[in-house]
């Protein structure tokens, strides 16, 4: 259903109560006649130091997602964006399909996931691209699922590096300077794009940056859901100053 400021769509977007990136950068990227509606998944700003803590985390996500779709859908959007991650990727391909399954199950409508974005993302980029590298905020368990999904769809991974945030809502304390030494730490002659996942990671213009000095695609998933949103609903408005991806695809 539209309004008369979301003529076009009104996307709903669920994302953890701790990320402070999402929103801001979903905004920055909003054509005339969308608009974006912010639903919480409540979860506390606990330590995550271990693996252990990570999986906690994951817990609290999980126990209330649910719920954060149930608020978002009062708005009645046309379609809900997940401005989730580590989810979306867990359990590799199969975790991924599940997850959307069952989220568009409880929404009554589509559904789009960070895992699934960033694949649609790559293979845009042309069928024969196989070697990433991919930089993550997270604790070992959680690149691992990450390693699982990109190694079931085919890819071949050439590095992962993990931040190892100390919470999840400083996530998004992490500076360009440090996204920036990343990038070029997991680079090489024989990566052929490189991934950034975690959306409270605020990469969208280092990522494009990065594309420039790089001349390789840099893709950050805030900008990958949010192209993957558009372009699933029909929407073909190309922008500037987000990456390649925006721009031409």
């Amino acid at each position: 259903m539209t309004d008369s400021l979301g003529y076009r769509m009104k996307f709903g977007v669920v994302a953890p109560s701790t990320n402070t990136s999402v929103q801001p950068e979903y905004d920055d990227m909003r054509p005339h006649g969308i608009t974006n509606h912010f639903s919480r998944i409540m979860i506390p700003d606990t330590r995550v130091t271990t693996d252990e803590e990570f999986l906690q985390m994951m817990h609290n996500i999980r126990g209330a997602t649910e719920e954060a779709i149930d608020a978002v859908m009062t708005c009645a959007p046309g379609y809900v964006i997940m401005g989730m991650s580590a989810e979306t990727f867990w359990d590799g391909a199969e975790g991924a399909e599940k997850l959307h399954q069952r989220m568009e199950q409880r929404a009554g409508v589509g559904v789009g996931l960070g895992s699934h974005a960033v694949l649609a993302a790559l293979r845009s980029y042309g069928a024969n691209l196989r070697r990433i590298s991919v930089i993550t905020p997270y604790m070992p368990v959680g690149d691992g699922m990450v390693e699982k999904f990109f190694e079931d769809n085919g890819f071949e991974l050439h590095a992962l590096k993990g931040l190892k945030c100390a919470s999840p809502m400083l996530i998004a304390h992490e500076t360009p300077a440090t996204l920036r030494a990343a990038i070029r730490e997991v680079d090489d002659s024989s990566v052929e794009a490189i991934v950034q996942v975690g959306t409270n990671l605020a990469c969208a213009a280092v990522a494009a940056e990065a594309e420039r000095w790089l001349n390789k695609p840099v893709i950050a998933i805030n900008t990958a859901t949010y192209w993957y949103a558009l372009r699933q609903n029909g929407f073909k408005d190309q922008m500037q100053g987000f990456g390649s991806l925006l721009e031409n695809f």
